[in-house]
């Protein structure tokens, strides 16, 4: 492990001291190095660069080799303007060359049925959703590990969930489609360069054969002192993660209307049991 990957592990654990681990190579290197990015350049993106993007994403596990999901490109200025404006108005998502919307999208198969005749009966249950949303989240990710390893940057934005049926209609979705999560993409910009957030301390999240929660608050309280020192030098409010989850979670309205999607689903034609 080098010097510079120590000084990633160091970055994404907010732990200066931390012990350096092994086994290790440039891929480890990469992923740790990931940070959310929310500002652009106006480099357009290179030829074929979404068709190798897509390549990767297709190249993720899918259960049953289903591929219950899609992904629409949006490249267009006024309709990027109209996706910023369903979710919450975030700036990045009209300044970046390339938005991604992925979706889980049960569409496809039903189609397949049709055409053959057949009744898919398993289609309305919650754990075929499941599988599209699954499915979805782990192509974008392979995705994300894709575009950062040629020099670009993304963010997740799932604030796409604030209106699905709104989001449905300005992409012309189909029934028993919907949008999972949004996905910045572009050349990071060099005036506003994002920083590695600190994780949660390993001790927090990985259990050996049961699942303990003996150390759980001293894990936490240690995390919530280094969060809060990373949001300082930001310069950003300096609250830890328990305040965070705590102000973020108290109350409904905090969904922005996402409170609401399984009522959506069904009108979208889920049918959810």
């Amino acid at each position: 492990m080098t010097i510079t990957s120590q000084a990633k592990l160091s970055a994404r654990y907010g732990a200066p001291d931390i012990a350096p681990l092994e086994p290790w190579n440039d891929t480890l290197d990469q992923l740790l190095d990931h940070r959310s990015v929310r500002a652009f350049t106006d480099q357009p993106l290179p030829e074929g660069t979404i068709q190798t993007l897509i390549a990767a994403a297709q190249s993720a596990s899918t259960s049953s080799n289903l591929q219950v999901w899609s992904v629409v490109a949006v490249q267009d200025t006024e309709r990027k303007h109209r996706l910023s404006a369903l979710a919450g108005n975030q700036a990045y998502i009209r300044q970046a060359p390339l938005f991604f919307v992925w979706v889980a999208d049960l569409s496809r198969v039903a189609r397949v049925a049709e055409q053959q005749g057949v009744k898919l009966e398993a289609l309305p249950y919650l754990e075929s959703l499941l599988l599209g949303t699954i499915d979805a989240a782990l192509a974008a990710q392979n995705a994300v590990v894709a575009l950062e390893s040629l020099g670009l940057g993304s963010v997740y934005i799932g604030a796409i969930r604030n209106d699905i049926e709104g989001v449905a209609k300005e992409l012309h979705l189909p029934p028993q489609v919907y949008p999972v999560f949004g996905l910045c993409v572009g050349y990071p910009s060099t005036e506003r360069t994002a920083q590695v957030k600190p994780r949660l301390p390993q001790r927090a999240v990985l259990h050996h054969d049961t699942y303990s929660v003996a150390s759980e608050p001293e894990v936490i309280a240690q995390y919530d002192e280094r969060l809060g020192a990373f949001y300082q030098r930001e310069g950003l409010q300096a609250a830890g993660w328990s305040e965070q989850v705590i102000n973020r979670l108290r109350n409904v309205k905090n969904l922005n209307g996402r409170e609401a999607l399984v009522e959506e689903l069904n009108r979208m034609g889920f049918g959810l049991r």
